[in-house]
């Protein structure tokens, strides 16, 4: 992990828990974040969108898992022991993504980050909230509440319930 150090004199901090898919590094605010877990046990759900993992029990909860590298697009890859579930909540729905790695949390300047460009490392542009320019990498903040369309929120609460 590395020190970051800027500025912090004037505007909005950014507390971001940031993660690895594929070879790009994303961040999420950490405000929307419960925990962030080992992957356990995961139960399929019978005709669930190819990026829906299935259902995990979580200390009673019944949570449903997706997988975010195949929701952004990328190829399914074996998880290994560096991969984690987010567990997040979203429009008051408590969802687990499934990451390659979570990288480290950060804070960083508001200032630093730019709208992102309209085609941005294969992911959907829509999803995303801003490109945030760190001394050495780019860090892609996602906006978790569009990485679902209505109809899929409404499926996933159903499983919830």
């Amino acid at each position: 992990m590395e020190n970051i150090k800027y500025n912090q004199e004037s505007g909005e901090i950014l507390q971001l828990v940031t993660f690895i898919i594929e070879n790009e590094e994303f961040g999420i605010d950490i405000l929307k974040v419960e925990e962030i877990i080992r992957l356990i046990s995961i139960t399929k759900i019978p005709n669930a969108p190819d990026f829906v993992e299935g259902v995990v029990n979580l200390r009673g909860r019944v949570i449903p898992v997706i997988d975010l590298r195949t929701r952004l697009g990328h190829p399914k890859r074996e998880h290994d022991n560096n991969t984690r579930v987010i567990v997040v909540n979203v429009n008051e729905m408590t969802l687990g993504f499934i990451v390659d790695s979570v990288r480290e949390v950060i804070r960083i300047p508001k200032s630093i980050t730019e709208p992102p460009p309209s085609i941005t490392a294969g992911v959907d542009s829509e999803y995303i909230t801003a490109v945030g320019k760190l001394e050495n990498r780019l860090l892609i903040l996602l906006d978790l509440e569009k990485v679902l369309d209505m109809k899929e929120k409404e499926e996933l609460s159903e499983i919830e319930n």
